[in-house]
């Protein structure tokens, strides 16, 4: 009996288990699709920088700046510093009220110190950038998808991943790296401003301990954390994209599903990175 004839009778007597199995292939050829793609963007890089910088360049513009009614408020760069000023701003207040209530309240400025850096800043930044940069590029590259366009550039022989693609992901990395900063500047200030401001802590009180429990390692382990959590969301988010089909609608729902999968990337990239800095002690000493 050949091979077709024993997935007919499986077919009939066990119409579950085709269906289950059915559905288990063909989630393996995506994961293995995602994969191919994610290689060959990666691959891809240098041909960007080399033969489309012009593209790359427009691409940076774009993410940093915005374009049309973005570009009024600022773009990205605005955005993330709204973001963060508001969870900067939630330190303070948490941490002022819950030190105060066993009566160290002048460890708000460990607070913003440890917090910011480590998880908030991360975090904040992955939201805004799955939000605005890669929800963007999803809906450009799904356009063009549906539109024939990337067929045409490949006719035209323009390789449309390290195009597209590879272009995106290598701006979004120049991109975080001003926006980032942005990110965290804000976080502290909102603190500071929130817990000597509003709530009357000494600018010194409040100082001495944010200086001493700033660690400059943190600092640039967090901005490696945000570049990695970059690359991972642009992959994602440009795959949904090349990859989009059914018209407007299928546009619509790759971006949905892009921003679902590149916030629990994102999240998922966060604690990795932290247990492998960080280890289980964390990495923290309370003196000073």
């Amino acid at each position: 009996m050949t091979r077709g004839a024993v997935n007919v009778v499986i077919a009939q007597r066990h119409p579950l288990i085709k269906r289950r199995v059915d559905r288990l292939v063909s989630a393996w050829k995506r994961f293995g699709g995602q994969t191919q793609f994610y290689a060959t963007t990666l691959g891809s890089l240098p041909d960007a920088f080399i033969n489309y910088r012009t593209e790359l360049i427009r691409l940076i513009a774009t993410m940093g700046l915005g374009a049309g009614a973005l570009a009024v408020v600022g773009g990205t760069v605005a955005i993330v510093g709204f973001l963060t000023v508001s969870t900067g701003a939630l330190v303070a207040v948490q941490g002022y009220n819950q030190f105060a209530s066993v009566g160290v309240e002048a460890l708000t400025g460990f607070a913003s110190a440890f917090f910011n850096v480590r998880l908030i800043a991360p975090g904040t930044t992955a939201v805004a950038l799955s939000a605005t940069i890669g929800a963007g590029a999803t809906a450009q590259l799904g356009a063009m998808r549906i539109n024939e366009e990337i067929d045409a550039l490949e006719v035209i022989g323009i390789r449309s991943v390290a195009y597209l693609a590879s272009t995106r992901v290598a701006a979004g990395v120049i991109v975080v790296i001003p926006l980032y900063c942005v990110a965290v500047i804000m976080a502290f200030l909102a603190s500071r401003v929130g817990t000597t401001a509003i709530y009357g802590q000494g600018t010194g009180v409040y100082d001495h301990y944010f200086h001493t429990f700033l660690n400059t390692t943190d600092l640039i382990w967090s901005f490696f954390q945000s570049v990695a959590i970059t690359v991972v969301i642009m992959l994602v988010h440009t795959y949904y994209g090349y990859t989009a089909t059914g018209g407007p609608a299928g546009v619509g729902e790759a971006v949905g599903r892009a921003v679902r999968t590149s916030l629990v990337v994102a999240a998922v990239v966060v604690v990795m990175i932290s247990l492998a800095v960080y280890g289980q002690s964390g990495n923290f000493h309370l003196a000073g």
